[in-house]
């Protein structure tokens, strides 16, 4: 894999924050350079960190179009919050929106344009933060992204109960006793796991990564999220992202997995919704597909970034 050309830190004000704050980034190419449009990667969890969407690379290699990873604030290598653990004040939609604007100006990308691609949680925030129509998007990627947490929350209990036994009673029980740190628990839900959120055995790394970050930094994960991916107690728990996707005005590519946890139920609102929209299902994959089947997700990528229409 090629590596970085740039990587620094930009100071964020983040409100409510008590402390300074930096956003880290790192990216592949050089935007100053390039002609055109840059691609900005939103990482899910929330607090997953930006590793695990290491195979966007491929569209800098391949498409020759920088790419910008960077940890949003409460993981990875930007500002930690452990103090702030279920301020649900503190962790919003819009605390990660002025991150991202404020890491765009810093770039200085609006004059080029920027296209913006955001996975699981990544793609909330991503669809969120289109529909404000901000100045210089020029094309959205949702991929593994529910427009709605109750609809996902829906294909998530079907998805439950179709899992083999023991592990769907004893998720059942666990979950009715409010047990989600036990072993028993973890145990049973690796079931889900590699069903519905990645379907490679071994775990790549870099996906690894992610719920190593998860686990070491908890904190914006269980105050916006909750405690398992499966398991939707956090803030967002009723959050209705596609009741402003009208307000969506750029081409936006949507992308899931057959066996994604995210399920089409939850997708399909997106679609309903955005003006000018794509949507492709990987039938090989689960909620991983840019590694599942990496080849072909990123194809799709690039095509979809390069097409001038």
């Amino acid at each position: 894999m090629a590596s970085p050309t740039i990587e620094g830190e930009v100071a964020f004000d983040a409100p409510g924050a008590g402390k300074p704050s930096k956003t880290w980034y790192k990216i592949y190419g050089n935007p100053e350079s390039h002609p055109g449009p840059v691609l900005v990667a939103l990482h899910g969890g929330p607090g997953a960190g930006h590793q695990y969407l290491s195979p966007l690379v491929d569209i800098y290699e391949k498409h020759n179009i920088p790419v910008v990873f960077y940890d949003q604030i409460g993981c990875g290598r930007s500002t930690h919050f452990r103090e702030k653990m279920g301020d649900t004040t503190f962790w919003t939609f819009e605390l990660h929106i002025q991150e991202l604007d404020n890491l765009v100006d810093h770039l200085k990308l609006r004059s080029k344009g920027f296209y913006l691609f955001g996975q699981s949680w990544g793609g909330m925030l991503g669809g969120a933060y289109a529909s404000l129509k901000p100045k210089g998007l020029k094309k959205l990627i949702l991929s593994g992204a529910p427009a709605s947490i109750p609809l996902l929350a829906k294909g998530s209990r079907e998805l439950l109960a179709a899992l083999p036994e023991p592990a769907r009673t004893i998720i059942e029980e666990c979950d009715k006793r409010g047990d989600h740190e036990s072993e028993e628990f973890e145990t049973a839900s690796q079931e889900f796991y590699k069903r519905h959120v990645c379907r490679l055995d071994p775990y790549p790394e870099d996906v690894l990564a992610a719920f190593v970050n998860l686990k070491d930094d908890p904190t914006v994960y269980m105050t916006m999220q909750g405690p398992s991916e499966f398991v939707i107690v956090g803030s967002f728990k009723d959050w209705e992202g596609w009741k402003d996707a009208h307000n969506i005005e750029v081409p936006t590519l949507l992308l899931n997995g057959r066996y994604d946890e995210a399920t089409d139920q939850c997708i399909q609102p997106w679609f309903t919704h955005i003006p000018k929209v794509k949507w492709v299902t990987l039938e090989n994959s689960s909620h991983m597909a840019h590694f599942e089947e990496r080849e072909r997700y990123m194809e799709i990528m690039g095509q979809f970034l390069s097409d001038s229409a």
